[in-house]
């Protein structure tokens, strides 16, 4: 038999035997669960059971995204799922970017129910920052931002305050998929949507008896111009996870650009007693 055919036979089998084989995937900005297409098929191949939400206002969701204030709104997808897991179940969360902010809130509301929490090129804060304060080197203060940036959305008319924002295409191509295949480029240029701005805007409260007991992993992107491995460095040491992995090569979408490397660090961490 060859090297290779052996070695995924005792992957898959090394794979029986985990006891949480259920793995949710949690966008970032502007996505939908339409972006983890890869992931999906290459964790089901291996016999794992993923699944991708739409947080509100995203993908297929049909919510309006400047109705969407909060950030318990936003993941309310993801808390009905947590909510309706059966009492003994236990789930491996993975959130992209600003996806990182749902799962620190579902850490800090259902540590019980998760696992393993895998922040990928994410907002993993610290308490009392808000999500947006990670990308300011790149996009400039919070307070700058909502004054002066194109990108604002007024869904309540102008008068009122910014509710979302959307990059123009160019800027999001060089920002986003400086790495990606032109396909999946192309695809996400006919599914992204604007992302709501309350969510990201507003200041977690994490608690070290709830979120401090979770269990967190950070996948850290090289190649990456819209959190810089800088930045990303710099959120692992003010709040250090129990583990660091890099992905050379990848952009701010591993799932487009390196979706290879990127399985194997998923399956790596599933592994991790």
């Amino acid at each position: 038999m060859s090297n290779t055919i052996s070695c995924y036979l005792q992957l898959l089998e090394s794979l029986e035997k985990i006891k949480f084989k259920k793995i949710v995937l949690l966008h970032g900005e502007g996505f939908g669960a339409w972006c983890w297409y890869k992931t999906i098929a290459q964790l089901e191949e291996v016999g794992l059971q993923p699944t991708a939400l739409d947080l509100t206002g995203s993908g297929i969701d049909l919510t309006d995204t400047n109705t969407v204030t909060t950030l318990a709104e936003y993941s309310k997808p993801l808390i009905k799922y947590l909510e309706n897991l059966p009492v003994d179940e236990k789930v491996i969360l993975v959130g992209h970017s600003s996806g990182g902010a749902c799962l620190s809130y579902a850490l800090e509301h259902f540590p019980e129910k998760i696992s393993k929490a895998i922040f990928l090129c994410a907002t993993m804060v610290s308490n009392g920052q808000r999500p947006f304060d990670v990308f300011a080197e790149e996009l400039g203060s919070a307070e700058r931002f909502m004054k002066e940036s194109q990108f604002l959305i007024y869904g309540n008319g102008k008068d009122k305050p910014p509710t979302g924002f959307m990059f123009e295409k160019q800027l999001m191509k060089a920002l986003y998929f400086n790495q990606s295949p032109t396909k999946d480029v192309a695809l996400a240029m006919v599914s992204m949507r604007s992302t709501p701005l309350g969510p990201i805007m507003e200041e977690l409260s994490l608690t070290p008896e709830k979120y401090g007991t979770g269990r967190r992993f950070y996948v850290q992107t090289l190649e990456d111009r819209a959190l810089s491995p800088d930045v990303q460095e710099k959120l692992v040491r003010e709040n250090p996870p129990e583990g660091v992995f890099k992905i050379k090569g990848s952009d701010h979408c591993p799932f487009f650009s390196r979706p290879q490397s990127l399985h194997k660090i998923l399956i790596e961490i599933v592994q991790i007693p």
